[in-house]
C-alpha cells in the first residue's frame, strides 16, 4: 500500500490550474496520543514547463533542474497534528503554505464527545469555502461552534450550529464575476435543524455466499433493494451583513421563497424553511467472483426547500385546475435535485464507477436533462480491514484527477 508519490491533477495552468503534481505524505507518531502528518506538494507540470522555457545558456540540463528546485513558488506544504487529549476530547491544528502565494492557511478543530452528542469548535483563518454553484471564496476568519446529535440509522435528530465570519471574502483565484452568498457575507449565523430519518428494506437476500472465498469488500457482499428518507425544518437567523446581503441576494418574485421575519433596524433576519430528502438503492452480487459479480446504482432526491416545492405545487395545481396554461417555472421549482451513483465490477478486485448530478432544466417547453458534475472513477478493493478501496478519479467539469485511498466507505 506504500507510495512514494501520490499523482493529482486540477485543472490547466493555462487556465488557473495547477496541472499534474506529485504528493507525498510522511506520519510522525509521538506515542499513543499524538501525531503529525506532513504533505509536501511538486508541482511538476509547472516545474518541466518553467525549464523547457528556460532561454539558452552555459548551464547543463542538471544545473537548471537544481536552480529551478531552490525555487519555492514550486511547492507546497501542509503540516497537521492530532492530539487526543482525553479518551473524549480532540485537539487538530493544521497549517498550509503555497510556495506562490503570500498568505497561509490556518485550522484548529477541538472536538468533544458527550454520551449523546457530538461538540466541534472550528476556526480557520482564511478559511476556504465553496457556494453552491461551485465558486470558491476565501474568508478573511470563520469561527464556527456546532452540536450535533448521535442516533442510529433511523430516527430523530437535531443539529446547532453558531457560526462568525469577519472581513471581507474575495472569489478565490478569479475577478468578482458572482454575487457572494449572504452565508459568507460578515455577521452571525445561528442555525438549528430537526430531522427524522426512516430506512427500510424492500428485499434483502438470503442466499448463502461462497465458501473460503472472502468478498473484496464486506459492505458490498449483500445483495438488496432498499429505500431511506429524511424530512425536517432548519431555522436560521442572521445577524450583521449577513441580513443585508440576503436581501440582495433574494431572487425575483416569480420564483418561490421560504417564511421570513426581518428587522431592518437591527440588521437580522430570520428564517424558517421545511426540508426532504428520498434516497434508493439496488445491488446486485456479493462482490466475490471474479468478473460481473457486483452492480449497483443509487440515486437519491433532495428537495431543500419546502415552501418553495408546496408554493409552486399550488400554483400548478391551480393553474391546472383553471384550465391554465402552467409556468416553465412552477414546472422547474418542483423538481428535486437529483444525483446518482452507478457501479459495475469488471474483473476481480476492479471496479467501475460514475457518480454525477442531473441537471434538469426548461426551455421552450422542452426538457434539457444533462449529467452535471460528473466524477467517473476506477476502484480497486483491497481486501485489508474489511473495507479499504484505492480510487483513481476524474471530474471533467473541474479538469481534476486524484489517486486515493479510502476506508469503510459506505
Amino acid at each position: 500500500m506504500a507510495a512514494p508519490f501520490v499523482p493529482s491533477y486540477s485543472g490547466d495552468p493555462s487556465h488557473g490550474g495547477r496541472g499534474f503534481s506529485l504528493q507525498r505524505v510522511l506520519t510522525f507518531p509521538f506515542g499513543n496520543d499524538w501525531f503529525t502528518t506532513l504533505l509536501c506538494q511538486l508541482d511538476f507540470q509547472k516545474f518541466v514547463t518553467s525549464i523547457k522555457k528556460d532561454t539558452p545558456s552555459e548551464l547543463s540540463l542538471l544545473q537548471r533542474i537544481r536552480r529551478h528546485l531552490c525555487d519555492k513558488s514550486f511547492f507546497a506544504i501542509g503540516v497537521c497534528s492530532e492530539l487526543l487529549l482525553t479518551t473524549n476530547d480532540t485537539l487538530f491544528v493544521g497549517y498550509e503554505a503555497h510556495g506562490d502565494r503570500e498568505m497561509a492557511r490556518k485550522k484548529a478543530v477541538f472536538h468533544h464527545k458527550f454520551p449523546h452528542h457530538n461538540l466541534t469548535m472550528e476556526a480557520v483563518w482564511p478559511g476556504l469555502f465553496m457556494d453552491k454553484h461551485g465558486t470558491y471564496w476565501d474568508i478573511p476568519f470563520s469561527m464556527a461552534i456546532d452540536l450535533a446529535s448521535v442516533n442510529g440509522d433511523s430516527g430523530a435528530s437535531y443539529h446547532l450550529c453558531m457560526q462568525h465570519t469577519s472581513g471581507s471574502a474575495e472569489q478565490f483565484e478569479a475577478n468578482q464575476t458572482v454575487q457572494l452568498p449572504a452565508a459568507l457575507a460578515p455577521g452571525l449565523c445561528l442555525k438549528s435543524a430537526f430531522s427524522f430519518k426512516k430506512n427500510m428494506d424492500i428485499w434483502r437476500s438470503q442466499g448463502k455466499k461462497l465458501k473460503l472465498v472472502q468478498p473484496y469488500d464486506i459492505f458490498l457482499s449483500n445483495p438488496h433493494v432498499s429505500t431511506s428518507g429524511i424530512i425536517g425544518a432548519v431555522f436560521t437567523t442572521l445577524i450583521g451583513e449577513k441580513s443585508a446581503s440576503l436581501q440582495v441576494e433574494d431572487e425575483p418574485p416569480q420564483h418561490y421563497k421560504c417564511f421570513n421575519l426581518r428587522a431592518l433596524a437591527m440588521k437580522s433576519c430570520f428564517l424558517a424553511d421545511l426540508f426532504a430528502s428520498l434516497s434508493f438503492t439496488a445491488q446486485h452480487g456479493n462482490f466475490q467472483r471474479l468478473a460481473l459479480d457486483l452492480t449497483r446504482f443509487h440515486v437519491r432526491l433532495d428537495f431543500p426547500s419546502g415552501s418553495k416545492f408546496l408554493s409552486a405545487a399550488g400554483r400548478l395545481a391551480q393553474d391546472l385546475y383553471n384550465s391554465q396554461q402552467p409556468t416553465l417555472e412552477a414546472v422547474e421549482a418542483v423538481c428535486p435535485h437529483a444525483t446518482f451513483s452507478l457501479q459495475q465490477q469488471i474483473a476481480g478486485p476492479f471496479s467501475f464507477r460514475v457518480d454525477s448530478a442531473l441537471d434538469v432544466k426548461l426551455r421552450n417547453k422542452q426538457w434539457q436533462i444533462k449529467l452535471d458534475e460528473p466524477v467517473i472513477a476506477i476502484e480497486y478493493a483491497l481486501q485489508v480491514l474489511g473495507s479499504a478501496k484505492a480510487i483513481a478519479w476524474y471530474a471533467p467539469k473541474h479538469q481534476e484527477f486524484m489517486v486515493e485511498l479510502r476506508f469503510f466507505e459506505t
